[in-house]
């Protein structure tokens, strides 16, 4: 495996594991269950909390616009996953999942 995509999964493996950290956190502290709009209430608290989501909704958005045309300019399949994933599990797990499965099929095409 080279060098990118072990970054790319390692990435992945922190981008599953530390936002759901956090949202187990949440979770206990909503008493056991995750509302949604709690969760939106809570991170609209103050100025930095909106600063982080706005920069993270807009940096998503840019993200899974590029997930889908790079998937198609590649041929991968199934990019509706990633988009899925992304809003299910986190954005911080289904982007670096995608790059890491980008990068393997870059590196196929090159070696054929």
């Amino acid at each position: 495996m080279s060098v990118p995509r072990i970054f790319y999964l390692l990435l992945t493996l922190a981008g599953l594991s530390i936002p759901w950290y956090y949202n187990l956190q949440f979770m206990e502290q909503s008493g056991g269950a995750f509302s949604l709009a709690e969760f939106i209430e809570a991170s609209a608290s103050n100025a930095a909390s909106k600063s982080l989501s706005a920069d993270l909704a807009i940096a998503c958005l840019a993200g899974l616009l590029w997930i889908f045309f790079e998937s198609r300019r590649l041929g991968l399949r199934f990019f509706w996953v990633y988009i899925l994933l992304a809003f299910s599990v986190a954005y911080a797990f289904a982007f670096p999942l995608f790059l890491f499965i980008r990068q393997g099929k870059l590196e196929k095409m090159q070696q054929q």
